[in-house]
């Protein structure tokens, strides 16, 4: 069979020359089409459901929230286990489902049963779906150089530009702001002021939330010309939440600041974002959705972070905090470089024990055909190029080296003694 094979190939070798450059030229198309990543993705397929009620205990949560979300999400097709956490003010459920399941179809049946498992949980509380990108998705990190901007300032600068104009990058799942203090107003209360004018905490919140409105009236015609009135109430800044009207007491009415004081302030934090122990920074990190290129995605990331740049205040720039690029980029560099030691030093070798160039050439021709080829399986099956899979290459390049040694040492063997045989032949018939 080997030889017929042999002997098939030798016949028809335009035919052989032209198959491995399509077989090369698919191989490079794979290569630029294969998702590059550095670290190996291992997650399983995974729906998280997050939803938020603060200030209430695990306890409460776990009862209220996570216990019967678990219990109607169970029975979705394809879902192999669900596990449920609740913490302070947090409940999250994590839904894995089988290895061949597509992510964004899981997501929608998780949606569809988060509709009817919502008119189950309290008032108020709205579970929502996490980003759809893996435990290896933290593909680059960043943080604002703003020496001149308080904390509260860069986050409401990361907030309300920098992460609405990165989420636009293709293959982003998420930008997640990290560092800083979340602006609110904060209504520091008198609890001897409250009993005096009768007046209760309940009705301070209520009073507050329905003075931060707008409301709409009716069209008002005069003169051939129409007028829509309206009411304009959104509080501006901290001066129109003083003033909010509470109650009436003797017939004066008891404003904000008349039972407490009103102060700009942080939200509650759970951690901080420090840069090399050298002080809090504000930053964010990009999450890659499912199945993207890393190193296309952070290449978007860079490029729309030089536009977003050119808006910033003055002083205000971008420094990279983590960049799995450079680990990709080395990570690729490796295999180029052992791929073309490799070459070189199977080439001087078969030169010098050969002395025979078109030996070397042969082998200089299949090392990265071979190479390019596993890159076709890579993308056939889904199989991202990791440092796994590109030191496995490494590896291999070994073998097919000493594959092709072996193999043209032993041809160019046999044609010897063939021709050795041949002229020993031509010089006894010429005797």
């Amino acid at each position: 069979m080997v030889q017929k094979l042999i002997e098939l190939a030798l016949k028809n070798r335009l035919i052989v020359l032209l198959l491995s450059g399509i077989l090369f030229a698919w191989g490079i198309y794979a290569v630029k089409q294969n998702p590059i990543d550095a670290i190996p993705d291992l997650s399983e397929n995974q729906v998280i459901v997050f939803t938020e009620w603060m200030g209430r205990s695990p306890q409460v949560i776990e009862d209220q929230v996570t216990y019967p979300l678990v219990s109607n999400l169970q029975g979705i097709p394809k879902i192999k286990n669900i596990r449920g956490s609740s913490m302070f003010g947090m409940s999250f459920v994590y839904l894995i489902f089988e290895d061949n399941t597509d992510i964004y179809w899981a997501r929608t049946r998780v949606m569809e049963r988060l509709n009817f498992a919502q008119r189950l949980l309290p008032q108020g509380v709205s579970p929502s779906l996490g980003p759809d990108g893996t435990g290896v998705g933290h593909v680059f990190w960043y943080h604002l150089d703003a020496p001149k901007m308080d904390l509260g300032e860069q986050r409401a600068l990361q907030d309300w530009y920098v992460k609405l104009a990165l989420q636009t990058v293709p293959g982003v799942a998420e930008i997640a702001s990290f560092g800083g203090f979340e602006k609110q107003y904060q209504l520091v209360i008198d609890p001897v002021k409250l009993q005096y004018y009768n007046v209760s905490l309940m009705d301070v919140m209520n009073k507050v939330k329905a003075n931060n409105n707008d409301v709409g009236g009716r069209k008002f015609e005069m003169a051939d010309i129409a007028y829509i009135i309206r009411g304009l109430g959104y509080i501006k800044n901290k001066e129109d939440v003083e003033n909010i009207a509470l109650a009436n007491y003797n017939g004066i009415p008891v404003r904000v600041k008349d039972i407490g004081s009103v102060q700009m302030g942080g939200d509650l934090r759970l951690g901080i974002f420090d840069m090399d122990g050298k002080g809090e920074v504000v930053g964010g990190i990009v999450v890659m959705r499912y199945n993207e290129n890393a190193n296309k995605v952070i290449e978007a990331v860079k490029s729309k972070m030089k536009e977003i740049e050119k808006g910033l205040p003055e002083g205000v720039h971008f420094k990279t905090s983590y960049d799995r690029s450079t680990l990709i980029q080395e990570a690729i560099e490796s295999v180029k470089g052992t791929l073309i030691e490799e070459m070189i030093a199977v080439s001087i070798i078969v030169l010098i024990f050969l002395f025979h160039w078109r030996s070397a050439l042969i082998i200089l021709i299949q090392l990265p055909i071979s190479v390019t080829a596993g890159f076709i399986f890579l993308e056939m099956f889904g199989i991202s190029s990791n440092i796994m899979s590109l030191t496995g290459i490494a590896l291999a390049i070994g073998v097919v080296v000493d594959d092709g040694i072996v193999m043209v040492e032993n041809a160019y063997r046999h044609l010897s003694e063939a021709q050795t045989e041949k002229i020993k032949s031509s010089k006894k018939s010429a005797l």
